[in-house]
Formats: structure tokens, C-alpha cells, sequence
């Protein structure tokens, strides 16, 4: 099964719930201020937009949002709660945009589906590409949790409540910093198996990738709030800019 039916056919469904149970619907507002103020009011492109959960706030701010999204399933959401974003379907690895944009956004760890270090790369390409002189690249990713793993196996509980349990099991290859991972959703007497797969990417393999197709380090923050970035942060916010200028 390909990785855009597995997106389609099982994420598209569930995806407003899940991240809502995640906190991340709550954590829209601390995102899209965040973003509205490297966007200066102008224009901004989403990579994996999705839903919409951080585009459609951010236009209702006054910003011009545009995205990509390889989900037809996604994208259909995102048209039935907004007609306010131009949204196309493409690969975030490879696109092209006649457009330049103030703001280029990749948020919720969207850049680690991308499977292999030559896509990312691609990817962080594209985006360089397609940004205006004052421009900025805005990543968020997880920092990889690699501990707990025995014989390169993991079972993480991700939440557990009165209705819900989540449970994701990874399988990890070291050599290629991948995850081939399933997410079981036990709710009542149902259960949903939701597979996924990630290369995961340390903040300076990032830094060194984004050197790579001209992109420079702005700033790098813990959360959306601009919290340090320290050792024990589970995330960060990059910042980024085409180097030179």
C-alpha cells in the first residue's frame, strides 16, 4: 500500500480528532502568532497543510496562505472549512511555485514523513527556492526519543483516558534514522491500526542540510512561545533564511 492511500484512507478521518486529543488544536493560537510575525502580513506557504489547522487562523490574521498537501482526502477538509486558501496537490519534496513568499512553514513534524535524506534535502530545496529576498523557512520537528528501545523495538503510550487509549509501536533502523511505526487506537470496543513511517533528523543534520542548498540559522526556539531550546527540549522551531542576504 502506498504511503498517499495509507494518508488518505486512514489519517484524513481522524486527523481533526487526533490532534485535538494531542493538544494540538489548543496550540494553534501560539503557532500562528508565531508565524504571522515573520509572514509581516504578506504571504506564506504551508507544506503539508492538511486541514488546515494552522493556515486557516492564520489567513483569518490577514495573511495570504497558500499550501500543498499530497491528500486529496486533506485537502477536500481543508475546502469544506475555508475558502479563503489556494491549495494544490503536490509532493513537499518537490514543488514548484511561480510565487515568492515571505513565509515557508512546515509544522508538526510533517518534514520527517518525507522518508529519506534526499528527499528532505529536496524538500528544504523547494522551499529555499520559492522564498522572497526577506523570506524565512519556519520548521518544527521532535527531537528524536531514541531511549526505552530494546532489540530496536518500542511501545510508547501516547494518552490514556476514560474513552481512549493510544499506543504507538515503532520498529527503529539505526542506519538509515528511520521509524516504521503504527499507531493503535483502542476506543470502546473499536480499534483503528494507523501505520506511518518517519526518518527522523537531529537539529544539526538539519542545520547542515539546510547549508547545503543555501539556507542559513536564524533562530531556534523550544516551543512556539520562544522558549529556550535546551537540552531537554522535546521540540524545537528553526528558523531559517537563504544565506548571503
Amino acid at each position: 500500500m502506498s504511503d498517499d492511500v495509507i494518508y488518505d484512507q486512514n489519517w484524513a478521518s481522524i486527523y481533526k480528532q487526533f490532534t485535538g486529543m494531542r493538544g494540538k488544536i489548543a496550540e494553534a493560537g501560539e503557532t500562528v502568532a508565531f508565524l504571522e510575525r515573520y509572514a509581516s502580513g504578506d504571504s506564506a506557504l504551508e507544506l503539508g497543510i492538511g486541514d488546515g489547522r494552522v493556515a486557516v487562523p492564520l489567513s483569518e490574521r490577514g495573511v495570504r496562505v497558500e499550501g500543498i498537501d499530497n491528500s486529496d482526502s486533506m485537502l477536500k477538509l481543508l475546502a469544506e472549512r475555508s475558502d479563503l486558501i489556494k491549495a494544490w496537490k503536490a509532493d513537499i519534496a518537490n514543488f514548484r511555485s511561480e510565487q515568492c513568499y515571505s513565509l515557508v512553514y512546515c509544522v508538526y513534524n510533517t518534514f520527517t514523513l518525507l522518508f529519506t535524506r534526499e528527499a528532505q534535502l529536496a524538500c528544504l530545496r523547494s522551499a529555499s527556492e520559492v522564498l522572497g529576498d526577506k523570506g524565512v523557512f519556519v520548521i518544527e520537528l521532535g527531537v528524536p526519543a531514541l531511549d526505552g528501545f530494546v532489540s530496536g523495538q518500542k511501545v510508547t503510550t501516547l494518552l490514556l483516558d476514560e474513552e481512549n487509549t493510544l499506543l504507538n509501536a515503532d520498529v527503529h533502523d539505526s542506519l538509515k534514522q528511520n521509524f516504521v511505526s503504527t499507531l493503535l487506537w483502542f476506543s470502546g470496543t473499536s480499534v483503528r491500526r494507523l501505520p506511518h513511517r518517519i526518518r527522523y533528523v537531529y537539529h544539526q543534520e538539519l542545520d547542515t542540510m539546510a547549508e547545503c542548498v543555501g539556507l542559513e540559522l536564524v533562530e531556534r526556539w523550544g516551543d512556539w512561545t520562544k522558549g529556550a531550546f535546551t537540552e531537554g527540549s522535546k521540540r524545537h522551531i528553526s528558523v531559517y533564511r537563504r544565506s548571503g542576504l
